[in-house]
């Protein structure tokens, strides 16, 4: 990964995110402006980013990582994401997430995500989707400025989860931004609506870590790839288990520059066809 450049995921209907270069080596700053919802990503330093100095080492080490095992546990759910050029197996941790993985399940299984589309997707990072807007034209310019989740209307409305904003973010100690990573993507914190990114990046990523702040375990992930800035800014609520070639085959694509000026809007864009909810999980507490 270029280390010269920092990114920022957020989408969301509370403003607009204009994307900043790197000052030095970790200084990043958000800057919103209003009437615009175009998504963009920004890698932020540790110091802004974590959430998880309040641990001590040999508590993180002390906490499931559940990301780190492909076995499937009863508490657990299974997705498979099928797209255009494959599929894409992930469970999702309902233990850890439970409102992120309940909008992700019930759209899925309401066809919110059908014929949409991976409106955004940069090489070395992440790739994005989710936004319905996508399923009429995956080529519209306004595209990351769409969607809800399950609660901000209709059937499921609630609005002590999600008054319209979107809903809070689920950080925990046992789920990490790591290579394979399922997210939600947001405008700034307790903002989660329906769209969703999968960490791509392959690099390692270590040399960004403060190690104290991470699970020994987690830190010879990271080696693997990941983003590890984003933690603590993002809910994590799965991980591929299988198909993260069909990930880096979509992240690769051809893109070109968005409204922002980023060069991340595909020129082929890849459509979701359907997401098949495979396991549901048992009761969790």
């Amino acid at each position: 990964m270029n280390k010269s450049k920092r990114w920022s995921i957020i989408v969301g209907s509370i403003g607009a995110i204009v994307i900043v270069g790197l000052v030095g080596w970790s200084l990043m700053q958000n800057k919103q402006a209003d009437n615009t919802n175009q998504a963009s990503t920004e890698r932020q330093s540790s110091e802004q980013s974590s959430k998880r100095q309040t641990e001590s080492k040999d508590k993180l080490n002390q906490e499931p990582l559940p990301q780190l095992s492909e076995a499937v546990t009863a508490d657990e759910a299974v997705v498979k994401l099928q797209t255009t050029v494959g599929d894409i197996d992930i469970k999702l941790f309902p233990k850890y997430a439970p409102l992120a993985v309940e909008n992700f399940i019930t759209h899925a299984q309401e066809g919110y995500y059908n014929n949409t589309s991976f409106h955004r997707v940069l090489k070395d990072f992440m790739i994005q989707g989710g936004d319905p807007k996508s399923a009429e034209d995956p080529n519209a310019d306004d595209l990351g400025a769409g969607g809800k989740s399950i609660w901000a209307s209709g059937t499921h409305q609630n609005h002590k989860i999600d008054s319209g904003n979107g809903f809070k973010n689920e950080i925990s100690y046992s789920l990490y931004n790591l290579r394979g990573a399922l997210s939600m993507a947001n405008a700034g914190p307790d903002t989660n609506g329906s769209q969703f990114f999968i960490n791509q990046n392959g690099q390692d990523m270590t040399s960004e870590l403060d190690t104290d702040s991470y699970p020994d375990q987690i830190v010879e992930a990271y080696k693997k790839g990941g983003n590890p800035n984003l933690d603590g800014n993002y809910t994590v609520f799965g991980q591929v288990t299988a198909g993260m070639e069909v990930v880096d085959q979509i992240a690769n694509a051809d893109a070109t520059t968005n409204q922002s000026g980023e060069n991340s809007k595909p020129k082929d864009p890849v459509k979701i066809k359907g997401i098949q909810v495979v396991q549901t999980a048992a009761n969790v507490q």
